[in-house]
This record gives structure tokens, sequence and C-alpha cells, in this order.
């Protein structure tokens, strides 16, 4: 397996360009499916999760082109509605193939979902909102196997917001009889780019960025020709990483309005940070602790916990990280530990004791976040430091190390 190699104390100077967004390509993917013909997507991340979600699309009977940041996905073929074990376990987000299946055919099979290999993340949200539109669920054998003469309109309520059980309610809902009125609703960019998609293809849906939606159905849509948002947990990535580094970066691509909680939060720690139309950083290496606690859109993002983590370790003072999202995503603590940190997990909260500094070790990736707070741990420690089981990087980081070397890093992937 790759590995990468990073000789710290180098600081982050430059232009780095935000590549669009894995959460929201991968549901506007599998959006394809309710058209028939070619649809167009551009600026798309190259992402083994892109890739993955492709061969997914293949399976189901789809044509697929990828090249130069633009996927064309010809949906004319489908018609096997079963999504094997062997692809779905790749990622979690497979299960969005669910509701856009049950929308166009009234038939799917789904294997349940696989990806990083940390804590629940139950799919009942998605099956309870689909089984409200009148289908008939059944768990056998590991799969999800849904069907319905015809989906209709109906009044759902979620029990939390969930990203994933939005956007396959939301997509399912688009062809049922009548309207279908969402409740508690995620507000998330990725699932508001999703809506917009779908209008886009010709969907009639209301109250898009708010907490509740309303879905007439229609009888037709048409396939799309969009572009991708920028990957706001990357630009939140690169922007820790270079308040952890020290130096001066610019983002390009990037939408501050995105993550904006990420910027309050980098700037009550002293950072500097000025955002138009691209975002800039100024940062010494030196800065405040800043607790933070996690929460839905437009909260701190769980994806930026384990990054927030791995600056705090060196910040000028203690602090204390809660996660309400994912109660178990704290793999990556142990693995901080082994370069110096200093950091004790109760429950779901980090309770990190600031260290002068971080010396470079071996470390292992346990999950996509949890790969990206090493790497910034590695740029900041003294020596060098090996990150193994990068595969998991590559999942939603385009290019990561090429970005970095770009801007002064020295970190390179070696191939085994």
């Amino acid at each position: 397996m790759d590995k990468f190699i990073i000789n710290g104390g180098k600081e982050l100077e430059g232009e780095v360009r935000i590549s669009g967004a894995k959460n929201a390509v991968l549901p506007v993917i599998t959006a394809a499916i309710l058209a028939d013909g070619v649809s167009v997507i551009r600026n798309v991340p190259d992402l083994r999760d892109v890739i993955s979600m492709c061969s997914l699309l293949e399976v189901l009977g789809a044509k697929t082109n990828f090249e130069n940041s633009v996927l064309t996905i010809d949906s004319t073929g489908i018609n096997n509605y079963h999504a094997p074990y062997d692809l779905v376990r790749k990622m979690r987000a497979s299960v969005y193939v669910l509701g856009p299946l049950m929308g166009r055919f009234g038939r799917a099979e789904v294997s349940l979902p696989g990806g990083c290999a940390w804590g629940p993340r139950p799919i009942d949200l998605h099956l309870s909102g689909i089984e409200k539109l009148g289908a008939k669920i059944d768990l056998d054998g590991g799969y999800i196997k849904a069907s319905a003469q015809k989906l209709k309109g109906n009044y759902i309520k979620f029990k939390k917001s969930s990203v994933g059980a939005t956007g396959n309610v939301l997509m399912a809902s688009v062809f049922a009889d009548g309207e279908t009125v969402m409740e508690n609703t995620a507000v998330e960019p990725e699932i508001t780019s999703l809506a917009e998609t779908l209008v886009n293809m010709g969907a009639e849906i209301s109250g898009i960025g708010e907490r509740t939606m309303k879905i007439t159905g229609v009888d037709r849509l048409e396939p799309m020709d969009i572009s991708v948002i920028p990957d706001r947990i990357e630009a939140g990535t690169f922007l820790t990483a270079c308040a952890l580094t020290g130096g001066k970066l610019i983002l390009k691509n990037a939408y501050a309005d995105h993550i904006q909680a990420v910027i309050e939060a980098l700037r009550r720690t002293g950072v500097k940070i000025e955002s138009g139309k691209d975002i800039s950083i100024e940062s010494d290496g030196m800065f405040r602790p800043v607790d933070m606690i996690t929460d839905v859109y437009p909260g701190f993002p769980t994806d930026m916990q384990a990054q927030w983590i791995a600056m705090m370790s060196v910040a000028k003072g203690n602090s204390i990280i809660e996660d309400t999202i994912y109660h178990d995503r704290f793999t990556h603590v142990a693995e901080l530990n082994r370069l110096g940190a200093d950091i004790s997990v109760e429950n779901n909260r980090a309770y990190i004791k600031s260290v002068e500094k971080l010396i470079g070790a071996p470390v292992m990736s346990t999950d996509l976040r949890a790969s990206a707070s090493l790497i910034m741990a590695g740029l900041r420690a003294e020596g060098t430091t090996t990150v193994q089981r990068i595969y998991h990087i590559d999942r939603g980081y385009e290019s990561i190390e090429k970005k970095l070397q770009a801007v002064g890093a020295d970190i390179v992937r070696i191939r085994d």
C-alpha cells in the first residue's frame, strides 16, 4: 500500500485551487439515474469514491466517461436494480442509488453500505423516509430490498437532521404522486446543491436551503448539465494546515460562506483570515486554543474535527473538542499521540493538553479525515513522519500531496 513520507517544519506559501466537493458530487452522480439520456457534470474531483460510484452505475447499466474533470453519464441503458456488496462496501455513499432507483423504477436491491471503519452510521432514516412514500422494504441477506408500484407523496419529519437521508428521500420523491413535505431536512451546501441540480433537471422543489422542503411530483426529468460546488472540507483542511505550519495561503475556487464556522474558529485562535473572491490566511504557527463542539450545518463540521484536534495539539493552552455528530470518531487520537501529542478521549470528548512540539514517527491512517489530520501533524512535526494506509485520503482529497508540494511542503508518495 502507498504511504506518505513527510519532513516537517516547512511553512506553506502560495495558492491552492480547491477541487469539486466529494460530498456534493456523489449524490449528483446518482441523480443521473433519474433521467433518460446523457448528463454532464463538470468540476468533478478525481477521487477513488468518484471512480467507485461510476463503477456502480455501470453495473446498473449506465455508461460513464471521466476525463479533464468532466464526467458524462448515459443512463439510457440502466436495466439492473441490484447494487452488489463488492462495490457498495467500498463507501457508504453508495446507498444514494436507493432513492433514484426507487424514484425512476420502483425497484432497488442495495447492499448495506460500507466505507470508513468507524462507528455506526445507521440508515434507518433513509428507509423510514422511503417507506413513508409507499415503498415496501425488507432487509434480507445484507441487502435492502425495496419495491413500490408507484410512490406517493407524504409528510416526512426526520427524527434527526441527516444529509444522506435527506438526499435519498429527496431523489425518491421527485416522481411521487402529489406533494411530499420533508421537515428537519439537512441544509448542508451539498444538499442544497443536489436540490438545485434536481430543479435543473425539471423537478419542482421549494424550500431549498431551509429546514422544510416541499416536492411536487413530476412525470419526467431531463439530463443535467451542472458544475460541482467547491469542497468546503478540503478548503477547511488547507486553512487549518497553514494555521498549524505557519505561512501564507490563498485558496482559489472556495466559497467562504460554506465554511464560516471554520473561518470564525480560526480567527478566534488569532490567525489572520480574509475572505472575498478568494480566501487568504496568514499564520506564524503560534495560536490560542479554542474549544470546539461539532454540529450540523451551519455549525462546525464533524468532518473537520480531526484536523482541529491536530491543530489544537500545539496551541498555546489546553482545549476540549466534543463531537455531537459521531461519538466514536476519534481513532486518529492514538496516532497523534504517537507524534507526541497529549490527548485523551472520554465518551465523545477529546481533552487536549498542549505540547511544545510534535516529533515525527510512523503513523497509520484509519479513515479519510483522520488521514488529513495525520498529514497536517506531520507537516508541523520535527523530523520525518511516515503516514501509512493512505488509500483513505485518496477517497476524498484530489492529489493532496501535489497540492501541498506546490506550496512548499516536503511530502512524497511512496508506491509499494
